[in-house]
């Protein structure tokens, strides 16, 4: 079986899943359903939701079960679709445990510069994802990636997120898709969270989801082969990030017209 890593640098890529785990039954549906689409449209697939949103607006705004039962659902998950997994981490102290069960492990954006949580994670032997900060430019990216290096993890990827614009908004800048490239690691466009607003929804982040297809697309344009989207069978009644979310109905059809973005530009 052809590494995971090697694959990711190779072919076209789908990282999908609800922002958090709300329950084991959600994610065995959501889990199904993605690897079906995906593999419908020849993406190779990684299941992304995470275990806690240590991050939110509000102390009142859900988070998730917790490390534990939450590892456990991703890990029944992972054997029972055979596909790759992966969730954010927000201290070292989670990356070991972490690690055991996922193929990759994310470093949320805000903490990308964290450099005790990037060489735990760079320690789990894992691929590890860097989301850039929404205050870093791609070329400042650089150093997160040095952090992980020197660890002696060369599994790299980086993510794109959008940059921040005035309060509660973000802007994407495709130059940054282009420096982080540069520095020699796969790049994974988020087309949800670059359409987020954060804090912007009264105590909680909201978004404009109906444009996150096109921030794929711009991304598809310049050579991206890696694509990030936060999926829901109901967006509106999801516990995270809602706003931003492609609904699963539609989840097909943006795929299906990414691709050929994507052959466009190849051929």
């Amino acid at each position: 079986m052809t590494d995971l890593y090697e694959k990711l640098k190779a072919e076209p890529f789908i990282i999908a899943g609800p922002c958090v785990i709300e329950s084991r039954d959600m994610i065995m549906r959501l889990c199904e359903k993605l690897k079906e689409i995906t593999e419908r449209q020849k993406f190779t697939f990684v299941f992304k939701a995470s275990f806690d949103k240590a991050n939110r607006t509000s102390i009142t705004s859900f988070r998730g079960p917790g490390l534990e039962e939450g590892l456990d659902i991703l890990a029944e998950a992972k054997a029972r679709f055979d596909v790759p997994v992966t969730t954010d981490i927000h201290e070292p102290s989670q990356a070991k445990r972490t690690g055991s069960v996922v193929d990759i492990v994310q470093i949320p954006a805000f903490l990308c510069r964290q450099t005790d949580l990037l060489i735990s994670a760079a320690d789990t032997g894992k691929i590890v994802n860097i989301k850039k900060a929404q205050f870093l430019s791609g070329v400042d990216m650089e150093y997160p990636v040095k952090k992980v290096e020197d660890s002696g993890n060369r599994k790299i990827m980086l993510t794109e997120r959008g940059s921040m614009f005035g309060y509660n908004n973000l802007v994407v800048d495709y130059r940054n898709i282009i420096d982080m490239a540069a520095l020699g690691y796969p790049v994974v466009m988020d087309a949800t969270h670059s359409v987020q607003r954060p804090g912007g929804l009264a105590g909680k982040s909201g978004g404009d989801g109906r444009l996150a297809p096109q921030m794929a697309y711009a991304a598809a344009a310049v050579g991206t082969k890696g694509f990030f989207f936060e999926a829901h069978e109901n967006p509106s009644e999801a516990k995270s990030d809602g706003p931003n979310m492609i609904p699963l109905k539609d989840f097909e059809n943006v795929l299906k017209k990414l691709k050929r973005i994507m052959d466009a530009v190849k051929g």
